[in-house]
Protein backbone atom coordinates (compact mmCIF):
# COMPACT_ATOMS: atom_id res chain seq x y z
CA UNK A 1 0.00 0.00 0.00
CA UNK A 2 1.21 3.40 -0.73
CA UNK A 3 0.22 6.56 0.72
CA UNK A 4 0.54 9.60 -0.90
CA UNK A 5 -0.13 13.26 0.59
CA UNK A 6 -0.87 16.29 -0.75
CA UNK A 7 1.12 19.87 0.23
CA UNK A 8 -0.29 23.07 -1.10
CA UNK A 9 1.01 26.29 0.34
CA UNK A 10 0.39 29.87 -0.44
CA UNK A 11 3.09 32.30 -0.64
CA UNK A 12 0.49 34.74 0.09
CA UNK A 13 -2.81 34.47 2.13
CA UNK A 14 -4.68 36.64 0.27
CA UNK A 15 -3.88 35.41 -3.26
CA UNK A 16 -6.62 32.76 -5.56
CA UNK A 17 -6.23 29.96 -7.12
CA UNK A 18 -7.18 28.74 -9.77
CA UNK A 19 -7.73 24.56 -10.06
CA UNK A 20 -7.53 22.59 -13.04
CA UNK A 21 -11.19 22.62 -13.80
CA UNK A 22 -11.08 26.53 -13.51
CA UNK A 23 -13.08 26.73 -10.14
CA UNK A 24 -11.58 29.09 -7.30
CA UNK A 25 -10.34 27.36 -4.41
CA UNK A 26 -10.77 28.83 -0.68
CA UNK A 27 -7.69 31.03 0.66
CA UNK A 28 -5.09 28.57 2.35
CA UNK A 29 -3.18 29.72 5.53
CA UNK A 30 0.47 29.82 5.52
CA UNK A 31 2.72 27.18 6.16
CA UNK A 32 5.36 27.68 8.85
CA UNK A 33 8.81 26.16 8.00
CA UNK A 34 8.13 23.36 11.10
CA UNK A 35 4.73 22.66 9.78
CA UNK A 36 6.35 21.77 6.23
CA UNK A 37 9.88 20.35 7.73
CA UNK A 38 6.93 17.50 9.94
CA UNK A 39 4.68 16.58 6.34
CA UNK A 40 7.79 16.02 4.29
CA UNK A 41 9.22 14.28 7.23
CA UNK A 42 5.48 12.39 7.05
CA UNK A 43 5.81 11.87 3.22
CA UNK A 44 9.30 10.44 3.03
CA UNK A 45 8.13 7.81 6.00
CA UNK A 46 5.47 6.59 4.25
CA UNK A 47 6.86 6.51 0.91
CA UNK A 48 9.72 4.54 2.34
CA UNK A 49 7.78 1.99 4.18
CA UNK A 50 5.32 1.24 0.74
CA UNK A 51 8.52 1.20 -1.47
CA UNK A 52 10.64 3.55 -4.11
CA UNK A 53 8.62 3.12 -7.03
CA UNK A 54 6.21 6.03 -7.50
CA UNK A 55 3.30 5.52 -9.81
CA UNK A 56 2.99 7.44 -13.11
CA UNK A 57 0.05 7.72 -15.35
CA UNK A 58 -0.03 4.84 -18.05
CA UNK A 59 1.31 6.18 -21.39
CA UNK A 60 -0.09 4.94 -24.75
CA UNK A 61 3.18 2.42 -25.04
CA UNK A 62 2.06 1.44 -21.53
CA UNK A 63 -1.33 0.24 -22.24
CA UNK A 64 -0.16 -1.42 -25.33
CA UNK A 65 2.32 -3.43 -24.05
CA UNK A 66 -0.36 -4.43 -21.41
CA UNK A 67 -2.51 -5.42 -24.88
CA UNK A 68 0.01 -7.50 -26.27
CA UNK A 69 -0.13 -9.74 -23.05
CA UNK A 70 -4.20 -9.51 -22.35
CA UNK A 71 -6.21 -8.86 -25.51
CA UNK A 72 -7.76 -12.24 -26.41
CA UNK A 73 -8.66 -11.03 -30.05
CA UNK A 74 -5.00 -10.77 -30.88
CA UNK A 75 -4.10 -14.02 -28.42
CA UNK A 76 -6.42 -15.69 -31.16
CA UNK A 77 -4.58 -14.11 -33.69
CA UNK A 78 -1.15 -15.61 -32.38
CA UNK A 79 -2.72 -18.78 -31.99
CA UNK A 80 -4.11 -18.90 -35.79
CA UNK A 81 -1.10 -18.47 -37.02
CA UNK A 82 0.71 -20.75 -35.35
CA UNK A 83 -1.73 -23.24 -36.43
CA UNK A 84 -0.90 -22.08 -40.26
CA UNK A 85 2.60 -22.76 -39.83
CA UNK A 86 2.22 -26.56 -39.82
CA UNK A 87 0.44 -26.27 -43.48
CA UNK A 88 3.48 -26.75 -45.23
CA UNK A 89 4.69 -30.48 -42.79
CA UNK A 90 0.52 -31.08 -44.29
CA UNK A 91 1.28 -30.91 -47.67
CA UNK A 92 4.87 -32.13 -48.01
CA UNK A 93 3.81 -35.21 -46.70
CA UNK A 94 1.39 -35.90 -49.96
CA UNK A 95 5.34 -35.72 -51.04
CA UNK A 96 7.00 -38.27 -48.83
CA UNK A 97 6.12 -42.32 -48.58
CA UNK A 98 4.18 -43.98 -46.43
CA UNK A 99 4.70 -46.79 -44.07
CA UNK A 100 2.08 -49.30 -42.39
CA UNK A 101 2.52 -52.45 -40.74
CA UNK A 102 -0.23 -55.02 -40.15
CA UNK A 103 -0.21 -57.72 -37.63
CA UNK A 104 -2.71 -60.51 -37.29
CA UNK A 105 -3.12 -63.85 -35.03
CA UNK A 106 -5.77 -66.36 -35.35
CA UNK A 107 -6.17 -69.60 -33.22
CA UNK A 108 -8.63 -72.23 -36.11
CA UNK A 109 -10.24 -75.20 -34.14
CA UNK A 110 -10.79 -77.94 -37.06
CA UNK A 111 -13.67 -80.60 -36.57
CA UNK A 112 -13.62 -83.27 -39.46
CA UNK A 113 -15.82 -86.26 -39.39
CA UNK A 114 -13.13 -88.52 -40.69
CA UNK A 115 -10.43 -87.62 -37.78
CA UNK A 116 -9.78 -86.42 -34.93
CA UNK A 117 -10.20 -82.61 -34.30
CA UNK A 118 -6.95 -79.97 -34.55
CA UNK A 119 -6.20 -76.28 -33.44
CA UNK A 120 -4.33 -74.49 -36.00
CA UNK A 121 -2.52 -71.01 -34.79
CA UNK A 122 -2.08 -68.61 -37.79
CA UNK A 123 0.49 -65.31 -37.45
CA UNK A 124 1.06 -62.88 -39.51
CA UNK A 125 3.15 -59.66 -40.21
CA UNK A 126 3.08 -57.34 -43.30
CA UNK A 127 4.72 -54.07 -43.90
CA UNK A 128 4.23 -51.76 -46.85
CA UNK A 129 5.90 -48.84 -48.40
CA UNK A 130 4.25 -46.50 -51.22
CA UNK A 131 6.17 -43.77 -52.40
CA UNK A 132 4.25 -41.01 -54.72
CA UNK A 133 6.69 -40.54 -58.04
CA UNK A 134 3.86 -38.98 -60.30
CA UNK A 135 0.67 -36.92 -58.39
CA UNK A 136 0.26 -33.87 -60.12
CA UNK A 137 -1.94 -33.06 -57.31
CA UNK A 138 0.08 -33.73 -54.36
CA UNK A 139 2.69 -31.18 -56.02
CA UNK A 140 0.28 -28.52 -56.15
CA UNK A 141 -1.29 -28.85 -52.64
CA UNK A 142 2.45 -28.89 -51.54
CA UNK A 143 2.19 -25.58 -53.41
CA UNK A 144 -0.89 -24.13 -51.50
CA UNK A 145 0.51 -25.21 -48.26
CA UNK A 146 3.50 -22.59 -48.75
CA UNK A 147 1.18 -19.94 -49.94
CA UNK A 148 -1.30 -20.76 -46.84
CA UNK A 149 1.38 -19.96 -44.90
CA UNK A 150 2.32 -16.70 -46.61
CA UNK A 151 -0.93 -15.52 -46.36
CA UNK A 152 -1.22 -16.58 -42.75
CA UNK A 153 1.74 -14.23 -42.42
CA UNK A 154 -0.19 -11.21 -43.90
CA UNK A 155 -3.15 -11.82 -41.59
CA UNK A 156 -0.87 -11.98 -38.27
CA UNK A 157 0.55 -8.72 -39.46
CA UNK A 158 -2.54 -7.16 -40.01
CA UNK A 159 -4.28 -8.31 -36.58
CA UNK A 160 -0.59 -6.93 -34.86
CA UNK A 161 -1.87 -3.55 -36.76
CA UNK A 162 -5.21 -3.88 -35.74
CA UNK A 163 -4.33 -4.05 -32.42
CA UNK A 164 -2.23 -0.51 -32.20
CA UNK A 165 -5.00 0.74 -33.86
CA UNK A 166 -7.63 -0.42 -31.75
CA UNK A 167 -5.29 0.89 -28.50
CA UNK A 168 -4.95 3.98 -29.84
CA UNK A 169 -9.01 4.21 -30.64
CA UNK A 170 -9.52 3.46 -26.94
CA UNK A 171 -6.77 5.46 -25.31
CA UNK A 172 -7.72 8.76 -27.21
CA UNK A 173 -11.29 8.08 -26.58
CA UNK A 174 -10.57 7.87 -22.67
CA UNK A 175 -8.94 11.36 -23.38
CA UNK A 176 -11.46 13.14 -25.49
CA UNK A 177 -14.29 11.93 -22.72
CA UNK A 178 -12.07 13.43 -19.83
CA UNK A 179 -11.53 16.63 -21.47
CA UNK A 180 -15.52 16.90 -22.34
CA UNK A 181 -16.19 16.20 -18.49
CA UNK A 182 -13.75 19.12 -17.75
CA UNK A 183 -15.46 21.29 -20.40
CA UNK A 184 -18.69 20.23 -18.96
CA UNK A 185 -17.54 21.21 -15.34
CA UNK A 186 -15.92 24.44 -16.38
CA UNK A 187 -19.76 25.31 -18.05
CA UNK A 188 -21.86 24.11 -15.26
CA UNK A 189 -19.49 26.35 -12.87
CA UNK A 190 -20.28 29.30 -15.16
CA UNK A 191 -23.47 29.46 -15.56
CA UNK A 192 -24.13 28.73 -11.62
CA UNK A 193 -22.56 32.42 -11.71
CA UNK A 194 -24.78 33.81 -13.95
CA UNK A 195 -27.95 31.89 -12.12
CA UNK A 196 -26.66 33.16 -8.71
CA UNK A 197 -26.33 36.72 -10.21
CA UNK A 198 -30.03 37.01 -12.03
CA UNK A 199 -31.20 35.51 -8.66
CA UNK A 200 -29.70 38.66 -6.80
CA UNK A 201 -30.46 41.13 -9.52
CA UNK A 202 -34.13 39.61 -9.63
CA UNK A 203 -34.24 39.92 -5.73
CA UNK A 204 -33.09 43.59 -6.05
CA UNK A 205 -35.29 44.42 -8.47
CA UNK A 206 -33.04 45.22 -11.25
CA UNK A 207 -33.97 41.99 -13.66
CA UNK A 208 -37.16 40.06 -14.43
CA UNK A 209 -37.68 36.55 -13.40
CA UNK A 210 -37.34 35.92 -16.77
CA UNK A 211 -33.76 36.65 -16.53
CA UNK A 212 -33.78 33.95 -13.92
CA UNK A 213 -35.70 31.54 -15.30
CA UNK A 214 -33.50 31.55 -18.74
CA UNK A 215 -30.18 30.93 -16.37
CA UNK A 216 -31.90 27.95 -14.85
CA UNK A 217 -33.01 26.27 -18.17
CA UNK A 218 -29.25 27.16 -19.08
CA UNK A 219 -27.85 25.41 -15.93
CA UNK A 220 -30.40 22.47 -15.90
CA UNK A 221 -29.08 22.07 -19.47
CA UNK A 222 -25.69 22.59 -18.52
CA UNK A 223 -25.52 19.52 -15.96
CA UNK A 224 -27.29 17.23 -18.07
CA UNK A 225 -24.53 17.56 -20.32
CA UNK A 226 -22.33 16.94 -17.54
CA UNK A 227 -23.86 13.79 -16.65
CA UNK A 228 -23.39 12.58 -20.51
CA UNK A 229 -19.99 13.51 -20.41
CA UNK A 230 -19.16 11.59 -17.37
CA UNK A 231 -21.10 8.50 -18.78
CA UNK A 232 -19.12 8.84 -22.18
CA UNK A 233 -16.08 8.83 -19.97
CA UNK A 234 -17.08 5.50 -18.14
CA UNK A 235 -18.16 3.90 -21.12
CA UNK A 236 -15.00 4.93 -23.07
CA UNK A 237 -12.92 3.43 -19.69
CA UNK A 238 -14.55 -0.13 -19.93
CA UNK A 239 -13.99 0.16 -24.01
CA UNK A 240 -10.10 -0.01 -22.85
CA UNK A 241 -10.70 -2.21 -20.83
CA UNK A 242 -12.12 -4.80 -23.06
CA UNK A 243 -8.32 -4.92 -24.31
CA UNK A 244 -6.17 -4.57 -21.47
CA UNK A 245 -8.44 -6.83 -19.22
CA UNK A 246 -8.38 -4.05 -16.30
CA UNK A 247 -10.29 -0.80 -15.36
CA UNK A 248 -7.54 1.42 -16.75
CA UNK A 249 -6.38 4.45 -14.10
CA UNK A 250 -4.85 7.78 -14.96
CA UNK A 251 -3.65 8.04 -18.44
CA UNK A 252 -0.78 10.37 -19.86
CA UNK A 253 -2.21 13.20 -21.94
CA UNK A 254 -0.16 15.54 -24.36
CA UNK A 255 0.19 18.73 -21.95
CA UNK A 256 1.74 20.82 -24.36
CA UNK A 257 1.18 20.82 -28.07
CA UNK A 258 3.74 21.95 -30.26
CA UNK A 259 3.22 22.93 -33.79
CA UNK A 260 6.33 21.14 -34.58
CA UNK A 261 4.83 18.38 -35.84
CA UNK A 262 6.27 15.41 -37.06
CA UNK A 263 7.22 15.10 -41.23
CA UNK A 264 5.83 12.69 -42.94
CA UNK A 265 7.99 9.77 -44.72
CA UNK A 266 6.48 10.18 -48.00
CA UNK A 267 5.31 13.81 -49.11
CA UNK A 268 2.78 13.25 -51.86
CA UNK A 269 -0.49 11.78 -52.18
CA UNK A 270 0.93 9.68 -54.83
CA UNK A 271 4.00 8.32 -52.97
CA UNK A 272 1.59 6.86 -50.23
CA UNK A 273 -0.81 4.92 -52.63
CA UNK A 274 2.98 3.90 -54.86
CA UNK A 275 3.99 2.69 -50.80
CA UNK A 276 0.71 0.88 -50.03
CA UNK A 277 0.55 -0.71 -53.42
CA UNK A 278 3.27 -2.39 -52.38
CA UNK A 279 2.72 -2.83 -49.15
CA UNK A 280 -0.12 -3.25 -47.73
CA UNK A 281 -1.28 -6.45 -46.47
CA UNK A 282 -4.74 -6.34 -46.87
CA UNK A 283 -3.88 -6.09 -50.23
CA UNK A 284 -1.70 -9.55 -49.75
CA UNK A 285 -3.90 -11.19 -47.77
CA UNK A 286 -5.99 -11.01 -51.44
CA UNK A 287 -2.85 -11.57 -53.79
CA UNK A 288 -2.52 -15.21 -51.60
CA UNK A 289 -6.13 -15.91 -52.09
CA UNK A 290 -5.75 -15.35 -55.96
CA UNK A 291 -2.89 -17.88 -56.06
CA UNK A 292 -4.81 -20.42 -53.75
CA UNK A 293 -7.66 -19.75 -56.18
CA UNK A 294 -5.46 -20.36 -59.29
CA UNK A 295 -3.10 -23.40 -57.74
CA UNK A 296 -7.21 -24.91 -56.90
CA UNK A 297 -7.92 -24.80 -60.65
CA UNK A 298 -4.78 -26.76 -61.29
CA UNK A 299 -5.23 -29.38 -58.79
CA UNK A 300 -9.03 -30.04 -60.08
CA UNK A 301 -7.24 -31.03 -63.64
CA UNK A 302 -4.86 -32.61 -62.18
CA UNK A 303 -7.84 -34.75 -61.17
CA UNK A 304 -7.70 -36.12 -64.80
CA UNK A 305 -4.15 -37.41 -64.50
CA UNK A 306 -2.04 -40.81 -64.11
CA UNK A 307 -0.44 -41.64 -60.70
CA UNK A 308 2.50 -43.86 -60.49
CA UNK A 309 3.74 -45.11 -56.87
CA UNK A 310 6.32 -46.66 -55.88
CA UNK A 311 5.07 -49.75 -53.73
CA UNK A 312 6.85 -52.46 -51.80
CA UNK A 313 6.05 -55.16 -49.26
CA UNK A 314 7.11 -57.56 -47.01
CA UNK A 315 4.85 -60.10 -45.78
CA UNK A 316 5.58 -62.99 -43.01
CA UNK A 317 3.11 -65.90 -42.16
CA UNK A 318 2.92 -68.83 -40.73
CA UNK A 319 -0.22 -71.53 -40.32
CA UNK A 320 -1.02 -70.55 -43.82
CA UNK A 321 -3.71 -73.26 -45.65
CA UNK A 322 -4.20 -75.29 -42.38
CA UNK A 323 -8.39 -74.96 -42.55
CA UNK A 324 -7.70 -77.09 -45.72
CA UNK A 325 -4.77 -79.30 -45.53
CA UNK A 326 -4.42 -79.66 -41.90
CA UNK A 327 -1.48 -78.94 -41.18
CA UNK A 328 -0.55 -75.02 -42.00
CA UNK A 329 3.00 -74.13 -43.76
CA UNK A 330 5.16 -70.89 -43.14
CA UNK A 331 5.10 -68.34 -45.58
CA UNK A 332 7.28 -65.40 -46.70
CA UNK A 333 6.58 -62.88 -49.03
CA UNK A 334 8.39 -59.95 -50.65
CA UNK A 335 7.68 -57.77 -53.53
CA UNK A 336 8.87 -54.18 -55.04
CA UNK A 337 6.85 -52.73 -58.17
CA UNK A 338 5.16 -49.25 -59.85
CA UNK A 339 1.55 -49.00 -59.71
CA UNK A 340 -0.06 -47.01 -62.05
CA UNK A 341 -3.67 -45.36 -61.81
CA UNK A 342 -5.49 -44.19 -64.70
CA UNK A 343 -8.62 -42.22 -63.66
CA UNK A 344 -11.12 -42.64 -66.56
CA UNK A 345 -14.49 -41.93 -65.53
CA UNK A 346 -15.84 -40.30 -62.26
CA UNK A 347 -19.17 -39.75 -62.92
CA UNK A 348 -18.79 -35.99 -64.14
CA UNK A 349 -17.55 -35.28 -60.85
CA UNK A 350 -14.37 -34.05 -61.97
CA UNK A 351 -15.62 -31.76 -64.99
CA UNK A 352 -17.42 -29.91 -62.35
CA UNK A 353 -14.56 -29.05 -59.79
CA UNK A 354 -13.02 -27.52 -62.13
CA UNK A 355 -15.56 -25.27 -63.29
CA UNK A 356 -16.28 -24.69 -59.53
CA UNK A 357 -12.60 -23.97 -59.05
CA UNK A 358 -12.55 -21.70 -62.58
CA UNK A 359 -15.66 -19.77 -60.88
CA UNK A 360 -13.77 -19.54 -57.51
CA UNK A 361 -10.51 -18.04 -59.37
CA UNK A 362 -12.73 -15.23 -61.09
CA UNK A 363 -14.06 -14.59 -57.47
CA UNK A 364 -10.83 -14.02 -56.51
CA UNK A 365 -9.88 -11.75 -58.70
CA UNK A 366 -12.86 -9.64 -58.43
CA UNK A 367 -12.34 -9.59 -54.94
CA UNK A 368 -8.82 -8.30 -55.24
CA UNK A 369 -8.97 -5.32 -56.90
CA UNK A 370 -12.12 -4.66 -54.83
CA UNK A 371 -9.67 -4.76 -51.87
CA UNK A 372 -7.36 -2.54 -54.12
CA UNK A 373 -9.70 0.08 -54.90
CA UNK A 374 -10.76 0.08 -51.22
CA UNK A 375 -7.31 0.38 -49.99
CA UNK A 376 -6.54 3.52 -52.95
CA UNK A 377 -9.95 4.93 -50.91
CA UNK A 378 -8.29 4.36 -47.42
CA UNK A 379 -4.66 5.90 -48.15
CA UNK A 380 -6.38 9.21 -49.97
CA UNK A 381 -8.70 9.59 -46.99
CA UNK A 382 -6.30 9.23 -44.34
CA UNK A 383 -3.78 11.35 -46.41
CA UNK A 384 -6.18 14.03 -46.48
CA UNK A 385 -7.03 13.51 -42.88
CA UNK A 386 -3.46 14.24 -41.54
CA UNK A 387 -2.47 16.78 -44.05
CA UNK A 388 -6.13 18.78 -42.75
CA UNK A 389 -5.06 17.83 -39.25
CA UNK A 390 -1.74 19.59 -39.23
CA UNK A 391 -3.78 22.72 -40.64
CA UNK A 392 -6.58 22.27 -38.27
CA UNK A 393 -4.26 21.42 -35.05
CA UNK A 394 -1.88 24.64 -36.39
CA UNK A 395 -5.21 26.89 -36.19
CA UNK A 396 -6.86 25.47 -32.69
CA UNK A 397 -3.40 26.41 -31.41
CA UNK A 398 -3.39 30.14 -32.46
CA UNK A 399 -7.36 29.84 -31.00
CA UNK A 400 -5.77 28.34 -27.72
CA UNK A 401 -3.64 31.29 -27.85
CA UNK A 402 -6.13 33.86 -28.62
CA UNK A 403 -8.94 32.53 -25.68
CA UNK A 404 -5.69 32.66 -23.16
CA UNK A 405 -5.00 36.34 -24.39
CA UNK A 406 -8.86 37.04 -23.90
CA UNK A 407 -9.13 35.26 -20.44
CA UNK A 408 -6.11 37.57 -19.32
CA UNK A 409 -7.56 40.79 -20.60
CA UNK A 410 -10.79 39.90 -18.69
CA UNK A 411 -9.09 39.16 -15.45
CA UNK A 412 -7.36 42.31 -15.80
CA UNK A 413 -10.97 44.03 -16.30
CA UNK A 414 -12.36 42.77 -13.60
CA UNK A 415 -9.58 43.84 -11.16
CA UNK A 416 -10.14 47.60 -12.35
CA UNK A 417 -13.98 46.73 -12.27
CA UNK A 418 -14.76 46.97 -15.79
CA UNK A 419 -15.52 43.29 -16.03
CA UNK A 420 -17.35 40.87 -13.39
CA UNK A 421 -16.79 37.51 -12.13
CA UNK A 422 -19.21 35.81 -14.92
CA UNK A 423 -17.27 38.11 -17.76
CA UNK A 424 -13.95 35.74 -16.25
CA UNK A 425 -15.93 32.43 -16.41
CA UNK A 426 -17.25 33.03 -19.54
CA UNK A 427 -13.45 33.31 -21.29
CA UNK A 428 -12.85 30.21 -19.14
CA UNK A 429 -15.05 28.43 -20.71
CA UNK A 430 -14.09 29.57 -23.33
CA UNK A 431 -10.80 29.02 -23.28
CA UNK A 432 -11.57 25.17 -21.83
CA UNK A 433 -13.50 25.24 -25.20
CA UNK A 434 -10.41 25.55 -27.00
CA UNK A 435 -8.08 23.18 -25.06
CA UNK A 436 -10.91 20.85 -25.61
CA UNK A 437 -11.11 21.19 -29.63
CA UNK A 438 -7.54 21.26 -29.96
CA UNK A 439 -7.06 18.49 -28.06
CA UNK A 440 -9.56 16.20 -30.14
CA UNK A 441 -7.79 17.88 -33.41
CA UNK A 442 -4.72 16.72 -32.18
CA UNK A 443 -5.45 13.00 -31.14
CA UNK A 444 -7.58 12.64 -34.46
CA UNK A 445 -4.06 13.84 -36.68
CA UNK A 446 -2.22 11.32 -34.54
CA UNK A 447 -4.68 8.16 -34.94
CA UNK A 448 -4.72 9.14 -38.45
CA UNK A 449 -1.40 9.48 -38.83
CA UNK A 450 -1.31 5.66 -37.24
CA UNK A 451 -4.42 4.49 -39.72
CA UNK A 452 -2.38 5.83 -42.76
CA UNK A 453 0.73 4.57 -41.75
CA UNK A 454 -1.13 0.82 -41.43
CA UNK A 455 -2.36 1.68 -45.25
CA UNK A 456 0.98 1.28 -46.31
CA UNK A 457 2.05 -0.98 -44.71
CA UNK A 458 4.42 0.48 -42.40
CA UNK A 459 2.98 0.17 -38.84
CA UNK A 460 4.75 -0.95 -36.04
CA UNK A 461 6.01 -0.55 -32.67
CA UNK A 462 8.33 1.99 -33.88
CA UNK A 463 5.94 4.33 -35.12
CA UNK A 464 3.27 4.12 -32.48
CA UNK A 465 6.56 5.29 -29.88
CA UNK A 466 6.99 8.38 -32.26
CA UNK A 467 2.96 9.04 -31.40
CA UNK A 468 3.79 8.28 -27.87
CA UNK A 469 7.19 10.72 -27.99
CA UNK A 470 4.52 13.41 -29.24
CA UNK A 471 2.34 12.67 -26.79
CA UNK A 472 4.72 13.27 -24.07
CA UNK A 473 5.85 16.56 -25.62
Amino acid sequence: MILFISISASILPTEQRVSRIGKYTNRLPVLTADMLHAMLFLLVLFCGAAGSTALRAANLMDIYQEALEKDAQYQSARATYQAAQEKITQGRAGLLPSINLSATRQVQEINTSFGPARTIHNRGVTISATQPLIRFENFIIYAQSKTQVTQAESQFVIAAQDLILRVAQAYFNVLDAQVDVEVAEVQKAAIRKQLEQAQRNFEVGVATIVDTNEAQARFDLTLSQEIAARNALEISKRALQSIINRFPGQLASAYEISTELLSLPYVSMDEWVAAAEAQNFTIKVQQAAYELATKEVKKAWAQHYPTVDLVAQYSDQTGVGGAITGTGIDLSVKSIGLQLNLPLFQGFGTQSQVREAIANQEKAQHDLENTRRDMLLQVRQQYLNVTNGIAQVKALKQALVSSQTQLDSTMLGQEVGVRTEVDVLNAQQQLYSARRDLAKAYHGYLLSRLRLSAEAGELDEDVLQQINTMLQG
